[in-house]
C-alpha cells in the first residue's frame, strides 16, 4: 500500500520554527510591559487612594487633597466629545466607503484625515483656544477642550472604520440589495453591525487619546478642580460645561510639577482603571448588540 503524503506528517522547518519563537517572545514581552507599568503603579498609587482621595477636592484650608472635581471632569470630557466625534466619523466614512465615487476627492479627504491624525496635539491646543476660546468666545471651559480633542480623536475613528466598513464581504452588499432592500436599510442592519468590531477597536482608541491628552487641553479646558454647583433639578450639571475643568493628566501633570509624586502615582491608577471600565462597558454593548441581531 502506497504511503500517504499527508501534511501532518512533514516536520516543521527550521525557519518556520525561528518565526514562531520570534513571535512568542514578542508578544510575551508586550504582555511583560503591560504587567509591568500596571504593577509599578499599582505598587507606588495603591497607597494614596482612600475615600477622602476619591471624594474631595484640593483644599489649603481643610488641608486635603482629593480628585473628585476632577474624575467628573475627565468624564464629563469623554461623554461630550464621543457625542460629536462619533456620529461625525462614522458618517464620513460611511459617506467614503459607501456614497461617494471613489477619484480625487476621496483621495484628498482620506489624505486630510492621515495628516489630521499626525499633528502634534499642542497644535490642536493652539487652535482650539484662538477659534473656540477666543473667536467664539467660549473661553476656558470642558466644551472648548472636549470640541478640540473632537478634532483630534476624529480621524481615528474615522479611519478605523473605514477600514472596518471594507472587511465585509461584497456579497453581503449584493445580497441585501438583490432582495430589495434600500441602501441606508443595507448600511444599518447588515455593513455596521458587520463592522461593529473594527468600530469599537477606533472608539477604544480614541477614549485612550482622550484620557491621556494633556497637552491641548491646558490651553482649553483650563485646570479647574471643582464639583459642579448642582440646582434642585440638577441644573448645575448643564452649567459646568461652560465653566474651566481640569482632567486627571492634568492634575497629575501639576502634582508631579509640585513633586508630589504619591498624588501623582495615585492619580495615574484611577485613570488607568477609569480606562479599563469604559473599555469593559463598551464591549459589553458591543457583545450585547451582537446577540440582538
Amino acid at each position: 500500500m502506497a504511503k500517504v503524503n499527508s501534511i501532518f506528517d512533514k516536520k516543521p522547518r527550521t525557519l518556520d520554527t525561528f518565526l514562531h519563537g520570534i513571535l512568542y517572545f514578542s508578544a510575551s514581552i508586550t504582555i511583560l510591559l503591560l504587567v509591568a507599568i500596571v504593577g509599578y503603579v499599582t505598587y507606588h498609587g495603591i497607597s494614596s487612594i482612600n475615600w477622602s482621595f476619591l471624594t474631595t477636592v484640593p483644599s489649603t484650608l481643610k488641608g486635603t487633597f482629593g480628585i473628585a472635581g476632577n474624575i467628573i471632569n475627565t468624564i464629563y470630557i469623554i461623554i461630550i466629545t464621543l457625542i460629536i466625534s462619533i456620529p461625525c466619523g462614522v458618517g464620513a466614512a460611511i459617506y467614503l466607503n459607501e456614497y461617494a465615487k471613489p477619484g480625487k476627492f476621496v483621495r484628498l479627504i482620506e489624505f486630510t484625515t492621515e495628516t489630521l491624525s499626525g499633528i502634534p496635539s499642542i497644535v490642536f491646543g493652539l487652535f482650539g483656544y484662538v477659534f473656540f476660546g477666543t473667536a467664539l468666545k467660549l473661553g476656558y471651559s470642558i466644551l472648548t477642550g472636549s470640541l478640540t480633542l473632537s478634532l483630534m480623536v476624529l480621524p481615528l475613528i474615522t479611519r478605523n472604520t473605514q477600514e472596518a466598513l471594507k472587511t465585509v464581504p461584497e456579497t453581503y452588499r449584493i445580497g441585501a440589495l438583490g432582495i430589495g432592500a434600500t441602501k441606508w436599510y443595507m448600511i444599518r442592519t447588515i455593513l455596521l453591525p458587520s463592522a461593529m468590531p473594527g468600530i469599537i477597536t477606533g472608539i477604544i482608541l480614541s477614549i485612550g487619546r482622550i484620557v491621556g491628552e494633556s497637552a491641548a487641553l491646558l490651553f482649553t479646558a483650563g485646570s479647574g478642580f471643582l464639583l459642579p454647583q448642582l440646582g434642585k433639578y440638577g441644573e448645575g450639571l448643564l452649567e459646568k460645561v461652560f465653566q474651566p475643568g481640569g482632567t486627571l493628566t492634568i492634575q497629575l501633570y501639576l502634582s508631579m510639577e509640585k513633586a508630589e509624586y504619591d498624588n501623582a502615582f495615585g492619580i495615574a491608577l484611577i485613570l488607568m482603571l477609569i480606562v479599563f471600565g469604559i473599555n469593559l462597558v463598551i464591549k459589553f454593548i458591543s457583545h450585547k448588540s451582537k446577540d440582538k441581531r
